[in-house]
């Protein structure tokens, strides 16, 4: 069965960092663009972080931009999101999505959107 599993959730203080991990199963995720979404409590899902096939192209939404980093290794199967200067409005469960979709049009595509796969998420909550 393919899917795809979100792990690095957790709870951290304002300024800390966290890395969030994608490990795609039963399919080469090599084939496909990622994107990290998240979705807070009362809030539309939104995307944050994509990244093309080979890794060359990033899209980042301006919220993040400068602190959250996309990257990948398809060998091991994996994308990841580094998250540093972690602030309490980036407190949401955060998913990861693969289509065949463009960097900036996955990042852009509304929570009507249904990708090609899409993990359970994981909880990033940023309190002190």
């Amino acid at each position: 069965q393919s899917h795809l599993v979100e792990s690095g959730g957790g709870t951290v203080q304002p300024g800390g960092s966290l890395r969030l991990s994608c490990a795609a199963s039963g399919f080469s995720s090599g084939f496909y663009a990622i994107g990290w979404f998240r979705q807070a409590p009362g809030k539309e899902r939104e995307g944050v972080a994509c990244v093309s096939r080979d890794g060359k192209n990033t899209f980042y939404s301006d919220g993040v931009k400068g602190r959250f980093t996309i990257s990948r290794d398809n060998v091991e199967n994996t994308v990841y999101l580094q998250m540093n200067s972690l602030e309490p409005e980036d407190t949401a469960v955060y998913s990861c999505v693969a289509d065949l979709l463009s960097v900036q049009a996955m990042c852009s595509m509304d929570q009507r959107w249904t990708p090609n796969y899409r993990g359970q998420g994981t909880q990033v909550t940023v309190s002190s």
